[in-house]
C-alpha cells in the first residue's frame, strides 16, 4: 500500500485569486482622516468655550465699561450735590427771613399794645381842654350859669362823639323791655304805668365796645302792682 501522504495545499498569495490588495497609502490617508476628525470633533467644545469667553470679554470692553459707568455715576453724584447745597441755600435764605418777619411782627406787636390808645388819647385830649375851660369859667364869681351848662353840655358831646368813633356804644335801656345780657337789675319797683319786666329807671348807663359789653347798665325793672300780684 502506497502510505497516505499529507499533500499541503499551499494558501494562495494575495491577488492571485483576483482579491484587491488595500494600498498601505489608502489605509494610511483613512486612518489620518479618521483621527482628524475625531482631533476636530474633540477640540470643537474647546473652541466654542473659548470663543464664549473672547465674545464675552469683547461684550465686556464695549458694551459694559466699568470706568465709564464710575465716571457717569461719579457725574450724577455731582449733579445731586450741586442740588442739595441750592436747596440747602434756598433753605436757609427761608429760615433767615423767616427769623427777620418774626421779629418784626413782635416789634409791631409790641408797639400795637403800647400805643393801642394813641389815636383815642390824642381825640381824648381835646374833651380834657373843653372840661378845663369850662372848670376856669365856673371859678368866676360872675359867671353865667347858662353859659356853663351850654359849655357842659357841648363838652360832654364831643366826648360822646369820640367814643363812638372808636366804636363805643352807650346802653341806655328807659323803656325797653330788661335784658340780662345787657343789664344788671338793682330792684323791682310795682307799678301800673309799665308792663312788668320794664326797665323804668336807668341807674347807671352801660357801655360797649365794638359789640362786647364792658359795662352792664344798672336799672330798675318794673313788675306788676302788688294788688294784681295777691
Amino acid at each position: 500500500m502506497v502510505a497516505e501522504q499529507e499533500i499541503e495545499t499551499p494558501e494562495p498569495k494575495p491577488g492571485e485569486l483576483g482579491e484587491t490588495v488595500p494600498d498601505a497609502a489608502e489605509e494610511t490617508a483613512a486612518t489620518g482622516a479618521e483621527e482628524a476628525v475625531e482631533a476636530a470633533e474633540a477640540e470643537a467644545p474647546a473652541a466654542t468655550a473659548d470663543d464664549g469667553v473672547t465674545d464675552d470679554a469683547d461684550t465686556g470692553a464695549d458694551g459694559d465699561d466699568p470706568a465709564g459707568r464710575l465716571t457717569a455715576l461719579l457725574k450724577a453724584l455731582e449733579d445731586a450735590q450741586a442740588r442739595v447745597d441750592e436747596h440747602w441755600d434756598q433753605v436757609l435764605r427761608v429760615r433767615a427771613e423767616m427769623e427777620n418777619l418774626k421779629r418784626r411782627q413782635a416789634n409791631e406787636l409790641e408797639k400795637a399794645h403800647k400805643f393801642a390808645l394813641d389815636g383815642f388819647v390824642r381825640e381824648l385830649l381835646q374833651v380834657r381842654d373843653s372840661l378845663e375851660l369850662g372848670q376856669d369859667a365856673a371859678r368866676d364869681e360872675g359867671a353865667d350859669l347858662a353859659k356853663l351848662r351850654e359849655g357842659t353840655a357841648l363838652t360832654l358831646k364831643l366826648l360822646a362823639d369820640v367814643m363812638s368813633k372808636f366804636g363805643v356804644e352807650r346802653i341806655d335801656p328807659e323803656g325797653e323791655p330788661f335784658d340780662p345780657a345787657y343789664h344788671q337789675a338793682m330792684t323791682l319797683q310795682p307799678t301800673a304805668d309799665a308792663a312788668p319786666n320794664t326797665v323804668v329807671t336807668v341807674i347807671q348807663k352801660g357801655y360797649l365796645l365794638n359789640g362786647r359789653l364792658v359795662r352792664p347798665a344798672m336799672v330798675i325793672v318794673a313788675s306788676a302792682p302788688v294788688s294784681e300780684q295777691a
